[in-house]
């Protein structure tokens, strides 16, 4: 049939496993029924290590434990081909030495857990907040204790009960650290006594205790930690945990929250837009596709926009910067640089970026000054620059940086050695002109008649500094009949 519509594969089951607790599976939503334990153990053992190849000897050593019969290998494939029929061709392949489970990585709630764990972990230094929420999200996905009946998988159970502990006592030090003493107390109390040998945790109550005001009670609970440790296994606490004792007996302050640190400068710098604005489509969409910021894609991160004076080079630039300034969450420097010595400037831009302690030496403010943009995303506007050196003094240091510079200059030097974009701005085109002259002189247009204006825009040939001026006499002129 012409035309018929041409359908594709359809799509195959979604399926969802949890470990963190009972093993369960679901299938386009609905939960299947598992079968005998030594199925659901290879299932485990698949799932745990899932796109991996995993031998049959380890399927019967999860199976059986160290006393698997003489036909075990044979009951394993038995297994297999089981769980082949309830989950659907193509989920469980034959790999040697054995088999290989394909499931993406969040249709597993372990490999969840622990992706979770990881971004937390990385955050924690930047944003408590988002690693406290990040971590409790994972925590949450547990529902009880994974595989209890399967003593072939006892060393899998004890790195998941680890990776648990870890990731809980790493939350419950931010919360301590976020000034949430007295909320994580009891939760503390409760890990004690689940974990009892575990000092890290008797750590943090003491201090969550101390922070709480209830300094007796975090003496308390070393006297308890250390009666316990001896009794059970003949041994003093550690050395993190006798030196906590010690400062909480000589009420250190290094005990108590640090104040939260200040939030980073962002300065915005940006003069004012110059109005009214037309034409120039060509030239944005130009500075919107060289400086665009996209982490996937290595650009040069400098343009320079070059033309003769009055063309309107600052104020296409600023046009375009005052649009864009979503894309520079971190600020935007600005600096004249018409008379300016390059010392100066950076003096300027460290104390937008909140530096009080600025050094005299030149080259020490430049490194600081990279320092502090090396990981921010901003943008550096230079305009009136002179030469190539002195605007490659002023480059921040941080891939995230853009910087745009005006220039009557062509500054091929820069453009050489820096890989910098270049745009050449020409006059306005006519009816660019008569629309911005019609702008400038408004009502009086009318009483001057169409010749003034189309002798203003003839006059000034394209250059908006001239159409501006000579609207400003125009209107000047008007004012005084």
């Amino acid at each position: 049939l012409m035309g018929a519509p041409m359908s594709g594969p359809a799509p195959g089951p979604v399926f969802e496993f949890r470990v963190l607790g009972p093993l369960r599976v679901f299938k386009d939503g609905a939960e299947l029924p598992m079968g005998a334990n030594r199925e659901l153990a290879i299932l485990a053992c698949l799932l745990l290590n899932a796109n991996r190849v995993i031998s049959v000897e380890r399927l019967v050593e999860a199976v059986w434990a160290g006393s698997a019969p003489r036909s075990a290998w044979r009951q394993v494939a038995i297994c297999v081909s089981r769980l082949r029929r309830r989950l659907g061709a193509g989920l469980i392949e034959t790999s040697s030495p054995g088999y290989l489970l394909r499931a993406a990585d969040d249709s597993i709630d372990w490999l969840r857990f622990t992706s979770m764990v990881a971004r937390a972990r990385d955050l924690a230094a930047s944003d408590r907040e988002r690693a406290v929420l990040l971590l409790r999200e994972a925590l949450a996905l547990w529902s009880g204790s994974p595989f209890e009946h399967f003593s072939g998988l006892r060393y899998d159970v004890a790195r998941m009960a680890e990776w648990r502990l870890e990731a809980l006592e790493t939350c419950l030090e931010l919360e301590i650290e976020l000034g949430r003493h007295h909320q994580v107390i009891p939760e503390l109390l409760a890990l004690v006594a689940e974990s009892p040998f575990r000092e890290r945790v008797r750590a943090q109550l003491m201090l969550a205790q101390y922070r709480a005001g209830r300094r007796a009670e975090a003496l308390r609970t070393y006297q308890e930690t250390r009666r316990f440790l001896l009794e059970q296994i003949g041994l003093e606490p550690g050395p993190a945990l006798r030196r906590l004792h010690e400062q909480i007996l000589r009420d250190e302050t290094a005990l108590m929250p640090r104040p939260p640190a200040p939030a980073p400068v962002v300065p915005c710098q940006l003069p004012p837009q110059v109005l009214p604005f037309v034409g120039r489509a060509g030239e944005l969409a130009f500075l919107d596709a060289a400086l665009r910021p996209d982490p996937e894609v290595a650009v040069a991160g400098t343009m320079v926009v070059s033309g003769p004076l009055g063309v309107g080079k600052t104020t296409l630039v600023l046009r375009w910067a005052h649009a864009r300034i979503d894309w520079f969450p971190d600020g935007q420097l600005f600096a004249d640089l018409a008379g300016i010595e390059i010392g100066a400037v950076l003096d300027r831009f460290l104390r937008a970026l909140g530096e009080h302690d600025i050094p005299a030496d030149r080259a020490e403010k430049l490194a600081l000054y990279r320092s502090r943009t090396a990981r921010r995303r901003m943008l550096v506007v230079l305009d009136n620059a002179r030469d190539g050196d002195e605007v490659a003094s002023l480059l921040p240091g941080g891939a995230g940086c853009r910087v745009v510079v005006t220039s009557a200059d062509p500054l091929d030097e820069l453009v050489a050695r820096q890989g910098a974009h270049r745009e050449f701005l020409a006059p306005l085109a006519e009816d660019a002109a008569r629309e911005l002259a019609d702008l400038l002189v408004g009502a009086a247009g009318a009483t001057l008649g169409p010749e003034a204006v189309s002798d203003l825009v003839a006059t000034s040939c394209g250059n908006p500094l001239s159409l501006r001026l000579g609207a400003a006499r125009l209107r000047t002129r008007m004012a005084r009949v």
